[in-house]
């Protein structure tokens, strides 16, 4: 997986008022509108990607695609959500951006072993490690989102550390996600910087 969101030279202090204060109206409702349909969606392509993982070992080509159409949606919205990127973020499953990006290759095989282990165990060798480290992980982010919000206001800039370190709680939280759907079966590392 490659997930990226590029760090901006300079950072707008009216689009970083403007989403503050009316983010809310012009950019999480209509997104979040059709987002809510197409998650439920991906919810039940899951459920269906499990059998067929289950019996054939593959996941479905279509399904697939799906799944990482809509995680490119989700961070084109989150990188704005987060002050991270410049600009209105654009709908389709099919849009492009150019400050954010993701990629992942779909496998040849996935292993039914894991499969099965995810579902029944997940929780205890995924869920609690990562998320007990992501819980605390996510105050830090706040915290520096919070920061950073004062810096681009009076400087036009998001200080690049903090940037990839909201960055890469972004992708940590990415890598969990994909796993605990089934779409890979390499475990997800417990850090938020690039791997192969």
């Amino acid at each position: 997986m490659k997930l990226t969101i590029n760090h901006q030279e300079h950072y707008s202090r009216l689009e970083l008022l403007l989403r503050t204060f009316f983010g809310w109206l012009y950019i999480v409702l209509p997104h979040g509108f059709i987002l809510f349909f197409l998650t439920l969606w991906s919810g039940i392509l899951s459920f269906l990607a499990f059998w067929a993982v289950l019996f054939t070992g593959k996941y479905p080509k279509s399904f697939y695609s799906y799944q990482v159409n809509l995680q490119r949606w989700n961070l084109r919205l989150s990188a704005r959500l987060a002050n991270l990127s410049d600009g209105y973020p654009s709908f389709g499953l099919k849009a492009t951006d150019d400050h954010t990006g993701f990629e992942m290759q779909q496998p040849e095989k996935l292993s039914r072993g894991l499969l099965i282990l995810r579902v029944l165990f997940g929780w205890l060798y995924v869920g609690i490690p990562h998320g007990f480290i992501l819980m605390f992980r996510g105050i830090a982010t706040w915290v520096i989102m919070f920061i950073a919000w004062f810096i681009v206001l009076f400087a036009g800039q998001y200080p690049s550390g903090m940037h990839s370190f909201v960055t890469g709680t972004i992708r940590w939280s990415t890598r969990v996600g994909l796993y605990m759907m089934f779409m890979t079966d390499k475990y997800p590392p417990f850090t938020g910087k690039e791997t192969e």
